[in-house]
């Protein structure tokens, strides 16, 4: 399945990216199961997702938990937890 990543602030920053477009393996079902396909990608993307149970994530621009699937996605977008204000 090809799905288009979002990156927002200091995830965006520790990985060096806005956006791509990755084509994941069958193997790769719901957030959690991205968040750990992810890390395994590199250095940049280990240091962004190093406590992935505090990464929020959106899927086609709602936010989800980590055991939603993502079958379906168009957009994941993941965020760094926000903070209010």
């Amino acid at each position: 399945m090809k799905v288009n990543l979002i990156y927002f602030a200091w995830v965006r920053e520790r990985i060096g990216k806005t956006e791509e477009q990755i084509e994941l393996p069958v193997s790769v079902v719901t957030v959690r199961d991205l968040l750990i396909h992810l890390k395994g990608l590199g250095e940049e993307y280990e240091t962004a997702l190093q406590f992935p149970d505090v990464v929020r994530v959106a899927i086609n621009q709602e936010h989800v938990e980590h055991d939603e699937t993502i079958a379906g996605a168009r957009e994941i977008g993941i965020f760094p937890p926000m903070t209010g204000g």
